[in-house]
């Protein structure tokens, strides 16, 4: 289903379409969810472009620019339905672009034309809640059962090349998705004891407790805002956002290029 025609018409670049100014936060937040309204930030590279859904981190796509961007998000909702299935947070996927509601623009930077989204959206510089961080866990916890469950699933079997033959082996997949957790990790100020001893399962396994473990910190309060040098760190919000982002990514490139 192609929605690029129907984008421009119901939809106002930068404008809230389903909130009231009346409401709190947290009651915006669970009229989003229920509505089946999808708040959307962009990152507009100058060679790519991410649309991400605020309140639901993982899911989020790219294009070369906004509308294919939105389009790839769009169609990427049934996935996203699968991933989450198991703890039943109450996604729905979108059946019409006016569901789409862009309310924040940002502009990327070289991160963001390599392909990874690197800016983080205001809203993730809000606190978190007891119910928003178990929200959260459970999440993440979905995302990394849906990344195993693909990675079994494509064991023995081989991955299809790129067209220059290019493309990591499921193995590679799995490292880099243990490395690209590190220094996520290390952005929230959080130092990985890693044991390289250990097989890659048992290595996901202390590096996806390691992440609950700084999420839950970050949250309280417990996680200084600037590194030693004065660096800004992730917010803890955004710090979900990038980690969901990154294993689903990977998941469903297992998916695509199994054969």
């Amino acid at each position: 289903m192609n929605i690029l025609g129907g984008l421009s018409r119901p939809l106002t670049w930068g404008v809230e379409q389903h909130t009231s100014k009346f409401c709190s936060q947290e009651e915006k937040q669970l009229l989003a969810r229920s509505s089946n309204q999808f708040d959307i930030y962009l990152e507009v590279g100058t060679r790519r472009t991410f649309a991400g859904a605020i309140e639901w981190p993982g899911w989020c796509r790219s294009g070369p620019d906004e509308q294919s961007a939105l389009q790839a998000l769009f169609e990427y909702g049934p996935r996203y339905v699968r991933a989450l299935h198991p703890v039943r947070l109450g996604f729905q996927a979108p059946t019409e672009g006016s569901a789409f509601a862009v309310i924040e623009r940002l502009k990327g930077n070289a991160a963001t034309d390599f392909g990874a989204p690197n800016i983080a959206p205001a809203s993730d510089t809000k606190p978190i809640s007891e119910a928003e961080l178990r929200r959260f866990q459970k999440l993440m916890k979905a995302c990394w059962r849906t990344f195993d469950t693909t990675a079994r699933a494509a064991t023995g079997k081989a991955l299809r090349k790129g067209p220059r033959g290019g493309g990591r082996d499921l193995e590679g997949i799995i490292q880099h998705v243990l490395d690209g957790d590190a220094s996520y990790l290390a952005q929230v100020g959080w130092k990985l004891k890693k044991d390289v001893e250990t097989d890659l399962r048992q290595q996901l396994a202390q590096t996806r407790q390691a992440i609950l473990d700084a999420l839950v910190s970050a949250a309280h309060g417990e996680m200084p805002a600037r590194g030693p040098r004065g660096g800004v760190r992730w917010t803890p919000r955004y710090f979900v956002r990038r980690v969901t982002w990154h294993v689903l990514d990977h998941a469903w490139e297992i998916e695509d290029r199994v054969l």
